[in-house]
């Protein structure tokens, strides 16, 4: 175990919309340390979207569908006695960010579009509108939580 917490790193905001969750986003997404072909990608990816969705601007979509698939309770699991039971928490501000960005990336990755710009953009308006495997997925984790409430007093 670490003596000391370590220090938390703070981002520099992206050139185009000039705002630290975008770049926190694209690290997350980026290969091999290719950042310029990162940022193309989700620039591109929100391009698509302001198109297929006229209504709101690019980057207020992608904020509504990383906000719809953070997650507010998660289960981590616990021996008591020999028994392993699935435990309900809530989930630090932080970690629920981390959560979101992971899934929303790694789901967009699974969908069968042509490039990623367009897998992105398909996850980022179907997490918009409540649907989508990254949605899904955080259904899924409450649903766990809220069937394992009655283990709740064993507090991890």
């Amino acid at each position: 175990m670490r003596k000391t917490r370590a220090k938390k790193r703070y981002l520099l905001p992206d050139p185009k919309f000039n705002d630290t969750l975008v770049t926190r986003f694209v690290n997350n997404m980026m290969y091999d340390g290719k950042k310029t072909q990162t940022l193309e990608i989700f620039y591109d990816a929100i391009e698509i979207v302001e198109k297929k969705n006229a209504e709101q601007p690019g980057l207020a979509t992608w904020k509504k569908a990383l906000d719809n698939v953070m997650p507010n309770v998660e289960v981590k699991s616990r021996r008591v006695g020999g028994a392993t039971f699935q435990i309900p928490q809530e989930v630090r501000p932080e970690r629920k960010v981390a959560l979101g960005i992971k899934w929303l990336i790694s789901y967009a990755r699974l969908r069968s579009e042509k490039s990623m710009a367009n897998k992105l953009a398909g996850e980022i308006l179907a997490a918009a509108k409540e649907e989508g495997a990254a949605f899904k997925k955080k259904e899924d984790t409450h649903r766990m939580a809220e069937a394992n409430k009655a283990y709740s007093h064993f507090k991890v």
